[in-house]
């Protein structure tokens, strides 16, 4: 995608913050982590590493399975691996996931969690299901699902194909 600098830069409007989408979704987004990541500490899991142990539950990484390749994690979080690599180390360090060599391909690193990481997985999903709730009380009727469809849309591979056929 070329980047295509404005013809006239010196009759542009300023920068507003309260006309800016991307600045309002970032206050959004920091906001809200911090009262997810509030919410379930005593789970001893921040949100970031709650949305990964979720996917990885998802993904049949339940203690004693095989658990997903590490590529497939990534493609999930739509993260890097060398991202997903780095979230994972305090999570080994802690004892909640495991990783380790796939039996057929040792190149391969798949992950599971431990029994701990289950029970503190389980501990956030109870605690997370309590916030989503008062989330929603405080938001009013059904505008939490209506700023869940918005972020689900704007998070989806449609929206960003559509963003990049139109370069700014």
């Amino acid at each position: 995608m070329t980047r295509q600098v404005p013809p006239d830069v010196d009759n542009v409007e300023p920068y507003s913050p309260l006309n800016c989408t991307h600045t309002a979704l970032r206050h959004a987004s920091r906001q809200l982590t911090q009262v997810y990541d509030d919410a379930i500490a005593p789970s001893g899991l921040t949100s970031s590493q709650a949305m990964l142990v979720t996917r990885l539950d998802e993904l049949g990484g339940a203690p004693g399975g095989t658990g997903p390749s590490l590529q497939a994690l990534a493609k999930r979080l739509s993260i890097q691996i060398s991202a997903l690599t780095h979230a994972l180390r305090p999570l080994v360090r802690d004892g909640v996931v495991e990783v380790h060599a796939d039996a057929k391909d040792g190149r391969t690193k798949r992950a599971v969690l431990t029994e701990q990481g289950m029970k503190q997985t389980r501990q956030m999903y109870v605690l997370w299901q309590a916030m989503n709730l008062r989330l929603d009380s405080v938001l009013g009727e059904g505008t939490g699902a209506e700023l869940r469809a918005m972020a689900t849309k704007v998070a989806s591979p449609e929206f960003l194909a559509a963003m990049k056929d139109d370069p700014v």
